[in-house]
């Protein structure tokens, strides 16, 4: 009997099941996503503890941060700021700016390295007391230390690490990386792998969308631009695919979104906009046919969804959306049901309170510690 034809009920139940997986430990749990985007918002929590509450068993706000000295996982840049398996370090570093400091600059950096690297562990308030470097104007306007700059631009370098976080503010060491292969057919393996890397995070993905993340690829890896372009080239014909509706989409050759592997429950999940089945907003819009945005930035009168509205999956469906807030007991949430051929009334009211309870367990400890 021949397979069913692909069609977009196959891409969503793919898109939802392949992610959302179910819930193991933390280490595991970041190593299956790949990559965890970070979001310093709290609301209600942070976007890298909103992504993990779904996949890890038992997880609660700031378990991410207060775990993280003793994982083989690091703060640093793929696609966006994140959380990632120390291994794929290994494809990004020695990582080369695409502007490089001037040599003042490039002095000051090297005796703040040469600091840390005395301390071995260095909080940016203890460089700024004793260079007393002062501020400096940033891209956007404002001002800021030029110590967290400099600390911040040698965590980019790949010269640093984020050891832990005091407060919510990076603590640094030193860091070491092995030595990368620099040859063409080095530099091109690392190239591939990265791709691999993005498209295994974020499939199925339509071909505008695989080649947008392979240029944010120039965010952590800038100097290897030329060779995931022509990697993006090859990867194309490797990758598995197929055209719907005149859209072109791209998931890993091992996979096949028409396999019954692919399973989703009928559980009410609120997400984070940052989470891997939301993050894509033109797959989201071909999904599920409705347009949603992140509105944290947008002036008040001006947002349609709110604050930090959360995307409201219901099976493999999302039907509105929510705007959760910590406070109180644990909180209140505030639904808005998009979707006509969601739950009905009574469902969707049972499944929200126990989302309800879910979010207010998930929230305990920061609560406790606020």
């Amino acid at each position: 009997m021949p397979a069913a034809a692909l069609s977009l009920d196959h891409l969503r139940r793919y898109a939802v099941a392949r992610t959302l997986f179910t819930p193991t430990t933390l280490p595991a749990a970041i190593r299956r996503l790949g990559f965890v985007q970070a979001d310093p918002i709290r609301a209600p929590a942070r976007a890298q503890d909103l992504i993990l509450r779904h996949r890890v068993t038992d997880y609660r706000a700031g378990d991410l941060e207060a775990r993280y000295p003793r994982l083989q996982i690091d703060e640093d840049c793929l696609v966006n700021y994140g959380f990632l398996p120390r291994e794929h370090l290994t494809l990004m570093h020695p990582r080369e700016p695409r502007r490089p400091w001037d040599a003042e600059t490039q002095r000051k950096a090297d005796d703040v390295l040469a600091f840390v690297r005395e301390r071995r562990l260095v909080h940016p308030r203890e460089v700024e007391l004793h260079f007393a470097h002062g501020r400096r104007q940033n891209p956007w306007g404002g001002a800021g230390n030029l110590a967290t700059h400099l600390l911040d631009g040698l965590h980019y370098r790949g010269l640093l690490r984020v050891k832990r976080r005091d407060s919510g503010t990076r603590v640094y060491e030193v860091a070491a990386h092995p030595p990368a292969d620099e040859t063409p057919a080095g530099r091109a393996r690392r190239a591939a792998a990265l791709i691999d890397l993005v498209v295994r995070t974020y499939a199925p993905l339509p071909a505008a969308s695989l080649t947008y993340l392979v240029r944010l690829l120039g965010y952590g890896a800038p100097h290897l631009s030329a060779q995931t372009q022509a990697a993006l080239r090859l990867a194309r014909q490797h990758l598995a695919g197929a055209t719907l509706d005149g859209t072109t989409w791209y998931w890993p050759a091992d996979e096949n979104p028409r396999s019954r592997r692919w399973v989703v429950d009928d559980q009410l999940r609120l997400l984070a906009p940052f989470d891997p089945i939301v993050w894509d907003r033109r797959r989201f819009t071909l999904l599920w046919g409705w347009t949603y945005k992140f509105e944290a930035y947008t002036p008040p009168a001006q947002r349609q969804f709110g604050y930090y509205a959360l995307p409201m999956l219901w099976g493999d469906r999302v039907i509105g959306w929510a705007n959760a807030e910590a406070g109180g007991r644990g909180g209140a949430v505030r639904l808005c049901q998009l979707d006509s051929s969601g739950p009905p009334d009574q469902f969707l009211q049972r499944a929200s309170c126990e989302e309800l309870i879910r979010i207010r367990q998930f929230l305990m400890e920061r609560i406790r510690q606020a």
